[in-house]
């Protein structure tokens, strides 16, 4: 199939791109598995309280069984008493993790996206970066040109270097290469950057 491509005059060509990755089969519900998994496997309860064997102090009993008028009683480590354990308390032990995603799961996934990024004209091809650009300022014009925002710069590795420092602190920007990206990063941004070279990358390694 074909998509457009802007160069760096800002003229738009036409390019050739592999239909597996950019005209998929768009499978939200596999989608929405694998995010609520990799959501529930970046969870981790911390809290804790101290159960009555826990509590540090003397095991003797506090007073006579009987004949003190008063309730029968063991130690100070009882939930009634202030100091002790508490009871049903939350033992830090509480696991979301899901089995691990397989492999083919997670390439649906990113095919299913990156086709709706491309069917919602939310995908945006550029030439590759030839040139280091410092500047945040220099930067902030160029996706302004290019009516970028919110949006993931998914790039190959040598123009990642060449922009990452001047990107960087660019309000809802992330700048990224596709060794480090997953489902949910497409999800949250709404536009998908991507350079020739980028392409080529995720063609090989997605189609």
């Amino acid at each position: 199939m074909k998509i457009n491509k802007i160069d760096t005059g800002g003229n738009i060509e036409t390019i050739e791109v592999s239909d597996k990755l950019f005209g998929a089969k768009i499978n939200r519900d596999l989608v929405s598995r694998v995010l609520y998994k990799s959501n529930a496997n970046f969870k981790g309860r911390k809290a804790k309280t101290k159960q009555k064997n826990e509590i540090k102090g003397s095991t003797s009993k506090i007073y006579a069984q009987k004949g003190t008028g008063n309730a029968r009683h063991a130690s100070r480590k009882a939930p009634l008493f202030v100091g002790g354990g508490v009871a049903h308390g939350p033992k830090g032990e509480s696991n979301y993790k899901y089995r691990k995603l397989n492999k083919s799961e997670k390439k649906l996934s990113i095919t299913s996206l990156i086709t709706e990024k491309n069917k919602m004209n939310n995908l945006i091809v550029v030439d590759d970066f030839d040139k280091e650009i410092i500047k945040t300022k220099e930067m902030t014009k160029i996706l302004k040109d290019l009516n970028i925002s919110n949006s993931l710069l998914l790039l190959d590795k040598l123009s990642k270097n060449k922009i990452f420092r001047s990107s960087r602190n660019i309000p809802n920007i992330k700048v990224t290469d596709i060794n480090h990206f997953n489902s949910y990063d497409l999800t949250k941004y709404q536009k998908l950057l991507l350079t020739i070279s980028s392409v080529k990358e995720l063609e090989k390694k997605y189609s």
